[in-house]
């Protein structure tokens, strides 16, 4: 087992090898890979189905609204009583079951047999909120364990860097899996429709699972010990030592905006190439898995840099001007351009890359030393997140059916449809905000105090 901290005595703000980075990082593969099918296709497949836009969206929000309110909770009692590995395993293990459930059907209708709309509508949205607390408990534990791993404030990025690295490679499994499944098996009745889901969603969960057992053989229990005289170094924080911080709120905006940014725009994305740029059915896993080999590169190649506050700020910025061009792009693009979308994957997937790698990598800015509080900061960040994008969503998707008629575009020009606000629209104005506001902060760099023992045993 390796030990992701030198040995005992040793500072704990000397870097990380390359072995702890790795097993820490395949540790979220399985929130990642579920997480990709979640927004690319649930509101697909439940529209697919027979769900109104409307019903689709009511799920999607159940489960944003659980999520965030299960955040809050996790990260106050990882904070008051650890052990960050057993929040993970019992969160992922609800994961495996619920996610099965969504996509494997409607339980209770089986059960009653009934298919009427609101059993279903029920049905798919208690699931869709198991899902998401089993998920916000294994996102929580995972985060907040980056800041009792080391104090090296440049270990941490590449913690981050490299956890977002195999997030782009769980993203890549499953529109590798998608691709073969829409390309080899074509869907023409709702029965074959829920086949295609119910593969894909499958094969999402053995190849996630098998990474989760993998980063807990590999990874070991951080936790803070004990000084000689019998009293923890760092003290447990109350929340409100994070209100008077003027960084918490720029971050947390900069996290709201970074997750609306990449989350809003996944969601709409297989509508946008479907239904607007008229594109084969095999694009809606071709274009988001460009998207992500884009992202996965990137990523390990911002593992190789020394981090800084103010390099953090730069990156960022980049990527939100990369992601305000590429949204105003899509938004008035027609669909007789759409050869062009291949490449603008590209870009957005660089932009996705630098925004979230440093929008989450300010949050270990924001917590310094201050580790024994850093689960209620992910938990808190997280709780905005989930009901910003929950809500978004919902809003986006409720208007979806009143639309205008996609078919009577004129291919020379663009038809403002819904999925042109939540795939480029949307996107833009968020990575505005967040570029303003990351102009604003100041992170500068930790000082920080020695350890008289190590964070990990």
């Amino acid at each position: 087992m390796v030990d992701m901290v030198a040995g005992k005595g040793s500072s704990s703000t000397v870097a990380l090898g390359r072995g702890s980075v790795f097993f820490y990082g395949v540790g979220h593969m399985l929130n990642d890979i579920t997480a990709a099918c979640w927004f690319t296709y649930l509101l697909v497949f439940m529209t697919d189905i027979g769900l109104s836009p409307r019903n689709a969206a009511i799920v999607m929000l159940s489960g944003q609204i659980a999520d965030g309110f299960t955040t809050i909770f996790a990260g106050e009692l990882i904070d008051r009583f650890g052990h960050f590995k057993v929040w993970h395993a019992a969160g992922s293990i609800l994961v495996a079951i619920s996610f099965s459930s969504v996509f494997g059907g409607c339980v209770p209708c089986i059960i009653f047999g009934n298919e009427s709309t609101w059993l279903q509508t029920i049905g798919y949205s208690f699931f869709a909120a198991v899902f998401n607390v089993g998920w916000a408990a294994t996102q929580v534990s995972h985060m907040s364990m980056v800041n009792c791993i080391t104090l090296n404030s440049t270990s941490r990025v590449v913690l981050t860097s490299c956890r977002n690295a195999f997030s782009m490679v769980a993203n890549l499994s499953l529109y590798a899996v998608a691709f073969l499944v829409f390309h080899i098996w074509p869907s023409k009745t709702t029965g074959e429709v829920e086949n295609q889901y119910r593969w894909i969603a499958y094969s999402s969960i053995f190849i996630g699972c098998c990474f989760v057992v993998v980063f807990h053989i590999g990874t070991k229990e951080p936790r803070l010990k004990e000084d000689f005289h019998g009293e923890y170094g760092y003290q447990k924080i109350a929340w409100t030592y994070w209100f008077k911080k003027v960084l918490y709120y720029q971050v947390a905006l900069v996290y709201v905006f970074t997750r609306l940014i990449t989350n809003v725009s996944q969601a709409f994305l297989a509508f946008y190439v479907i239904n607007d740029l008229r594109m084969v059915q095999s694009s809606k896993a071709l274009i988001p898995a460009m998207i992500y080999i884009c992202s996965f590169i990137v990523s390990i190649l911002l593992q190789e840099l020394t981090w800084t506050g103010q390099r953090l700020k730069v990156f960022f910025s980049v990527g939100g001007v990369l992601w305000i061009l590429c949204g105003s792009a899509i938004f008035f693009m027609p669909s007789n351009t759409k050869k062009m979308m291949y490449l603008l994957s590209l870009v957005i997937g660089i932009a996705n890359a630098l925004i979230t790698v440093t929008g989450v990598s300010m949050q270990s800015y924001l917590v310094g030393e201050d580790v024994k509080g850093c689960a209620f900061v992910y938990g808190s960040l997280s709780f905005l997140e989930k009901m910003s994008c929950g809500f978004a969503l919902w809003a986006l998707e409720s208007y979806q059916n009143t639309s205008q008629p996609l078919k009577e575009c004129n291919p020379m020009y663009s038809c403002f449809s819904v999925s042109r606000y939540g795939f480029g629209l949307v996107p833009a104005i968020c990575a505005v905000a967040g570029v303003v506001v990351t102009c604003t902060m100041k992170l500068e760099r930790p000082r920080l105090r020695p350890l008289k023992v190590p964070l990990l045993e």
